[in-house]
């Protein structure tokens, strides 16, 4: 039995994750350090930050494999004003979002796609939410599983399975009725 009804799924792939640990939380540092990447024309697709319990920040962020070199060094020119304790990169990693214009009124849908995950051993890495989208990150090699099997959870129309490209463009994924 498939769940709530979906709008689609995006894929964005050739990616890397690069994580600020334990910053100084304070005004101003995510802005300090996006502000450096834009600077440099790399393209964020996606930050998520928390706060520790020692009151200090982890920022992550994911850009395209081929920023990988620039913004691992914009981290480490901006680590003397963040203070990270230590700067890392995780590579071949892939963003996967399933949106629906309904999704913020329906409770349950981001356990729904976490749960789903899991069935088939799939290890999130960072979340992110808005009020019409859930987006994971997870390993690369795991996109086509993650893809197959949200597909089985939620009601996705045919044809709505769509791989970013260059951030927020889309195409119509190639390869769709494969997964």
């Amino acid at each position: 039995m498939r769940g709530f009804k979906a709008g689609g799924i995006v894929k964005n792939v050739n990616l890397v994750k690069i994580g600020l640990k334990s910053v100084t939380n304070e005004p101003g540092i995510a802005g300090k350090v996006f502000n450096e990447l834009g600077k440099r024309g790399i393209n964020v697709q996606f930050i998520v930050q928390g706060i520790e319990l020692s009151d200090r920040a982890n920022i992550n962020f994911c850009v395209s494999k081929s920023d990988m070199d620039a913004a691992l060094a914009v981290a480490e020119e901006v680590n003397s004003v963040v203070q990270a304790e230590k700067i890392t990169c995780q590579t071949d990693i892939a963003i996967v979002s399933i949106y629906g214009p309904h999704f913020r009124d329906y409770p349950g849908v981001a356990g729904m796609v976490f749960s789903t995950f899991a069935s088939v051993n799939i290890n999130i890495l960072a979340i992110s939410t808005s009020i019409s989208a859930v987006s994971c990150v997870i390993e690369e090699n795991r996109v086509n599983d993650a893809i197959k099997a949200l597909k089985e959870s939620f009601d996705i129309p045919p044809n709505s399975v769509f791989t970013a490209s260059h951030g927020l463009s889309l195409r119509l994924n190639s390869d769709q009725d494969k997964v």
